[in-house]
């Protein structure tokens, strides 16, 4: 029997539209164990069958393979895309990332991104980071150079503060803040999402299923691969990722009564928070992708809603989001 798959609806971002659910790329390059080329591309290939038409990479994700491996992806069917990238975030010889948001680092970095990708335009330049030695109104103003040329369609910002947020709108207007959100993460909702809001921006969740783990389909950290980098998160280790798991179990026993999976039931609360969220669920295989997929079919009634706030209030996660806390937003001090 033939599967069928709901419609995926199309949102607003900023302006920008594009389809309600996106696809992270950043796995099929790093991270999370081995990718396979050609399944990683007809991921893609399936994501645009089905509608899912937002395509998220980065320049720092494998340091530019995953840039070229989304534009094989594309080419032919540009404009049935909607392209997201970044900048500002490079790996470091010391096992971390240096930051750097000059605006001759963004004017070089868009060149790079550009040929990688074989395109024209960006639809959407994110800053992956902001950089707290240049203020952020300097590196925006280099942007807004980037929409002037051509290059780019609309600008983003990713894990900004509010104070960065007031600051960017102030010289350019900013379409989507992609910042992590899920029902282990409610961090946005203490100050950011209402400024975001109030500027009109778009919200764009990256990691909205807890890095695979709110799908339920992680029981024990033996799960991870050997060259899995949650092997070393703190949520994923020691007592934290006992702990987490009885979150999991919570909402993997309310979505068999829903009848969806866990990581519908995650996916699908993400999606009800506005017709201005857009998550971006990575993944680098058509099985994992279609899955994802039918969560746009999923219609939760305010008790649902109102019970998976109970079962994953906001802090209710145990760990920190990153073993080095400086990527979250708003933990580095940002100067003008």
């Amino acid at each position: 029997m033939t599967q069928t798959f709901p419609t995926v609806p199309r949102r607003s971002l900023g302006g920008l539209e594009v389809s309600a659910l996106g696809l992270g790329c950043m796995g099929m390059s790093q991270m999370y164990g081995t990718a396979d080329r050609g399944e990683s591309i007809a991921t893609v290939h399936r994501a645009l069958d089905l509608g899912v038409t937002f395509l998220d990479t980065s320049d720092v994700y494998g340091a530019g393979h995953n840039e070229e491996l989304v534009g094989e992806a594309i080419a032919g069917r540009r404009d049935e895309v909607q392209l997201a990238t970044k900048f500002s975030l490079t790996h470091n010889d010391r096992g971390g990332m240096d930051i750097d948001g000059r605006p001759e680092n963004v004017r070089a970095r868009v060149e790079d991104s550009l040929r990688r990708l074989g395109v024209d335009v960006i639809d959407l330049y994110y800053q992956h980071r902001v950089d707290p030695r240049v203020p952020i109104e300097d590196t925006v103003g280099a942007m807004a150079e980037l929409v002037e040329q051509g290059k780019v369609r609309y600008l983003g910002l990713s894990e900004a503060s509010a104070e960065s947020i007031r600051r960017a709108v102030s010289v350019h207007p900013i379409a989507a803040l992609q910042s992590e959100w899920s029902l282990w993460t409610r961090d946005l909702e203490t100050e950011v999402l209402a400024v975001a809001r109030e500027h009109g921006i778009g919200i764009v969740p990256f990691s909205p299923l807890g890095r695979g783990f709110l799908t339920g389909a992680i029981t024990s950290p033996d799960d991870f691969a050997e060259d899995d980098w949650r092997r070393t998160h703190p949520r994923f280790t020691g007592e934290a990722f006992t702990a987490n798991l009885r979150l999991v179990e919570a909402v993997r026993a309310m979505a068999e009564e829903k009848g969806v999976t866990a990581g519908q039931l995650a996916l699908a609360w993400v999606l009800a928070q506005g017709e201005d969220v857009v998550p971006i669920p990575g993944t680098k295989r058509r099985s994992y992708l279609e899955e994802n997929v039918g969560a746009a079919g999923v219609q939760l009634t305010p008790e649902d809603l109102a019970r998976l706030g109970e079962i994953a209030p906001p802090g209710v996660a145990e760990g920190g989001r990153y073993a080095d806390a400086a990527y979250a937003y708003g933990n580095s001090p940002e100067r003008g």
